[in-house]
């Protein structure tokens, strides 16, 4: 699956990498959150320290912005597509990566209402990995 990027991703991809001086792989809208995928071990560069330039980004944007560390591993990149939730389990088998939560409040925040949360990260895996059919939440 090939992405390609329209002229006002490739503006917010360059605002980004040039504001953070982090590289980014790629960025597209997700149910009105802007998700920034950055290349491996430049997540704390593009988050800044305390979070700055997140905040300053979402300022400029005036939308929520989302940044995960991209990584080859399926299990490693959903551990980092589910962050701040930690799960104690990640595999995957079949097409189907089944997260075991470490207790019942982490599993609500991985499921969400209606399974919404589940859903979007569920999207965001597809785009790297389009072999996953689900995300299960044990």
């Amino acid at each position: 699956m090939k992405i390609i990027y329209d002229a006002n991703s490739m503006k917010l991809m360059s605002m980004f990498e040039s504001m953070t001086r982090s590289k980014l792989k790629d960025c597209f809208e997700n149910k009105g959150t802007v998700v920034f995928v950055v290349m491996p071990g430049e997540i704390g560069k593009a988050i800044g320290k305390g979070a700055v330039n997140i905040k300053r980004i979402e300022g400029m944007l005036k939308k929520k912005i989302r940044v995960i560390e991209f990584n080859e591993d399926l299990a490693a990149f959903v551990k980092n597509v589910i962050m701040p939730n930690k799960a104690e389990n990640i595999s995957y088998g079949e097409g189907v990566v089944t997260i075991t939560p470490t207790d019942s409040r982490s599993r609500g925040y991985l499921i969400g209402r209606a399974a919404e949360i589940l859903r979007n990260n569920e999207e965001i895996v597809k785009r790297y990995f389009p072999e996953l059919k689900e995300i299960k939440v044990e």
